[in-house]
């Protein structure tokens, strides 16, 4: 279901007044209304098409200069869509040094799809993108299409048209990606509910977070340890329960 601007722009205002009074809150509102502005002038959109060399080598429409209006204007009260560089997605990857094959790589508000396109080119067991916003998620499931690498070691790959928030998370092993995709109170929910998930089913199960600008509920996860970090991304890993048969990470 596309979700609606207006009960949108309601509920981002209600949980931020909430946390941060009703001064803060204009004033973040219209920095929004201010960056939205800003990034449709014309020589704006065409500094965007600076992410456009991965589309170009790929034949795919990952770029984030090609977003509509409303989804662009969504993004502000959800979260701006934004392509992950490649060459920072593989470093992320690398620091997690993990035997992929026994893994399901996940990427909630995955857009565009180009974070599963490149997560295709390694072994994962499936690869699961899910993205909040139609529109995006039918580019998505062209690019995933239209595809093609010689590199490409994954061939089982979609996006999901669904909010993260409900999303269940499977019960075999997880390298979660997130690239700051909900406010505060959505990744609470999401972070809940992936707690829940390892209390039922506990398994292995890594978090890339990019951009971690609310790391802080992360940490505050009695089931989440943080091992590495640096200033654009953090990798947490499950505190697994001892005797489950995999390694305990607390």
């Amino acid at each position: 279901m596309q979700p609606s601007l207006w009960p949108t722009i309601r509920d981002w205002w209600t949980e931020r007044r909430r946390r941060e009074g009703f001064r803060r809150s204009c004033a973040q509102f219209l920095a929004n209304l201010w960056q939205y502005l800003r990034d449709s002038a014309p020589a704006r959109r065409r500094q965007l098409y600076g992410d456009v060399d991965y589309d170009w080598e790929h034949r795919v429409n990952t770029t984030s200069a090609t977003v509509g209006w409303r989804d662009r204007l969504m993004g502000l009260f959800l979260s701006p869509y934004q392509a992950t560089e490649p060459a920072l997605f593989h470093e992320m990857l690398g620091t997690v040094n993990l035997d992929l094959a026994g893994f399901t790589f996940i990427d909630l508000g995955s857009g565009k799809g180009r974070t599963l396109l490149m997560a295709s080119d390694y072994p994962f067991r499936r690869i699961i993108g899910v993205e909040v916003l139609p529109a995006l998620h039918r580019i998505a499931e062209q690019n995933i299409r239209d595809y093609k690498s010689e590199s490409q070691k994954c061939f089982d790959v979609v996006s999901i048209c669904a909010d993260a928030r409900s999303f269940t998370f499977p019960r075999e092993p997880i390298l979660l990606y997130l690239f700051n995709p909900l406010p505060e109170a959505g990744l609470a929910q999401t972070i809940h509910n992936l707690e829940d998930s390892l209390r039922r089913h506990p398994r292995p199960v890594y978090v890339i977070y990019h951009n971690p600008l609310l790391e802080h509920l992360l940490i505050g996860s009695s089931l989440l340890t943080k091992t590495a970090s640096t200033h654009q991304y953090s990798i947490f890993a499950a505190r697994i329960p001892a005797g489950d048969g995999f390694p305990n990470t607390s």
